[in-house]
């Protein structure tokens, strides 16, 4: 099995990935959202807009 972040060996120690830091790389996408699955959900879309729009309109 392949590291899925550089797709080095695994090591069995960190398995799936072959570092500490290939793991860590790993969880820093988890906790910033990267792995979020996109919603197809009309609902989901109107609350993403809304957000966007009024984050927009915050003063910086």
């Amino acid at each position: 099995m392949s590291c899925p972040i550089c797709a080095a060996p695994s090591d069995p120690r960190y398995r799936p990935f072959c570092s500490k830091r290939c793991a860590d790389v790993d969880l820093a996408k988890w906790l910033r959202g990267g792995y979020a699955v996109p919603s197809e959900e009309p609902e989901d879309v109107e609350e993403a807009l809304e957000a966007v729009e009024q984050a927009l309109r915050k003063p910086q």
